[in-house]
């Protein structure tokens, strides 16, 4: 890739696997997805994000648990910000392929794994759900957290 790429957001990042139009095309307003949100004290939860009010620039996004959907927290997201979630740097992180089995299906993934003082994390990227990863980890010395997303609506 070259540095004029629109997946490289700059020098020392590994390329993003998605660029902020293919993040904008995949999420119009109303797309919903829905995750399980393990937590290191083996807990779990089920958490709801939903896009609206989309335009070229960005979305408000609506974030709640599944327990108490009255308590939504919502905020203007850009497509550039939620490609810069993706932006890994190189000298700290490893990508690879894999294939993983979710309840999305059996997805093919770009994996990205990062260190990071006590942290180390894993994310799995489908190419064919431009946005956040169907699944991540983060481990500490206190255990792993986990989000695996279940399900995505796009009306």
């Amino acid at each position: 890739m070259t540095a004029s790429d629109d997946h490289v957001l700059g020098p020392g990042l590994l390329p993003t696997p998605f660029t902020a139009a293919q993040i904008r095309d995949a999420s119009r307003s109303g797309k919903e997805i829905r995750m399980l949100v393990e937590q290191a004290d083996g807990t779990s939860s089920e958490r709801l994000n939903r896009f609206h009010g989309a335009d070229d620039e960005g979305a408000t996004l609506d974030q709640w648990n599944a327990d108490t959907p009255a308590e939504v927290s919502s905020r203007r997201v850009s497509w550039n910000e939620l490609q810069e979630h993706a932006a890994f740097p190189i000298d700290s992180t490893t990508s690879s392929r894999e294939t993983v089995d979710l309840p999305l299906g059996r997805l093919e993934c770009l994996r990205y794994d990062t260190t990071g003082g006590q942290e180390t994390a894993t994310f799995w990227l489908s190419p064919a759900h431009p946005g956040m990863p169907v699944r991540y980890e983060f481990r500490t010395d206190a255990g792993t957290m986990r989000t695996t997303v279940l399900d995505i609506r796009v009306p």
